[in-house]
């Protein structure tokens, strides 16, 4: 009987202190969750040039190219391939050979024309730093003596020239000149005999032709730039004319060295 007395108190005992091994698991997990938070809180307050220089550090120890921010909300970034070559980026020389390429073709086109119908000994062409110069020479052939009307052959010979210029996208100057000598009338300065003349060449390129109006000017140097001196026939001939000018585009560095490419420079 003291056996079964002893048996029950025993069994009381183990009622009263249940296993307390889930606290451990507990303690566990709040340490966890301790640790996680001081973890976020030392993240929120790193020095951002410091974790920088480490990510760049461990990057190049990896052999890690360096990474770019990108917004993921504007999708993925491809930087551009900002590598180019020598063979890329044209020299000012290629430059310059090509344009006087694109010039030569112009007047050879031209000239070829005006042989098919026996006209290209009126017309002079240089090319220089301005681009292509195409010389109306001899004022009697394309206008009368003190006239600013243009003469059949001269309206021949300009729309000649027009239909090669017309498709291409240079700039045109129709630049007039004269010679020393005072005009007769109805000019009363040779500033108003050569800008008449200019003027009457740049309507036959427009109005004839089709050359687009928005690409071509007139001017008149009067006889600012004549050469002749004396009374030589043929010098005073070649200071009364009319010049058509294919502007050369290209930058004036490029410009500066259609001469060395054509063999033109002094």
């Amino acid at each position: 009987m003291s056996s079964r007395r002893r048996g029950k108190k025993h069994e009381h005992e183990a009622e009263e202190h249940p296993d307390e091994r889930w606290m451990a698991s507990y303690m566990d997990m709040v340490t966890v969750l301790m640790c996680t938070f001081i973890v976020l809180f030392s993240m929120s307050s790193i020095d951002a040039k410091k974790f920088d220089e480490l990510k760049n550090s461990l990057q190049t120890g990896f052999g890690v190219e360096k990474s770019e921010k990108v917004d993921l909300a504007k999708g993925v970034i491809v930087p551009k391939d900002t590598k180019t070559t020598e063979k890329d980026t044209p020299t000012p020389l290629a430059l310059a050979q090509q344009e006087v390429q694109n010039l030569q073709k112009i007047q050879h086109d031209i000239n070829t024309r005006l042989a098919a119908k026996g006209l290209e000994k009126d017309v002079k062409f240089t090319i220089d730093s301005r681009g292509l110069t195409i010389g109306l020479i001899g004022d009697q052939t394309f206008f009368d003596t003190n006239q600013a009307t243009l003469t059949g052959t001269a309206a021949q010979i300009i729309d000649t020239i027009g239909p090669v210029l017309q498709p291409t996208a240079y700039k045109i100057s129709i630049e007039g000149h004269a010679d020393r000598r005072p005009p007769a009338a109805p000019f009363t300065t040779n500033w108003d005999l050569a800008a008449e003349r200019s003027v009457s060449v740049l309507r036959r390129l427009v109005e004839q032709d089709h050359v687009a109006d928005t690409r071509v000017g007139a001017t008149s140097y009067g006889s600012a730039q004549a050469t002749a001196a004396g009374g030589d026939a043929a010098a005073l001939s070649g200071d009364r004319r009319v010049d058509i000018v294919v502007l050369s585009g290209q930058s004036e560095k490029v410009r500066d060295l259609i001469p060395k490419v054509t063999g033109s420079e002094h």
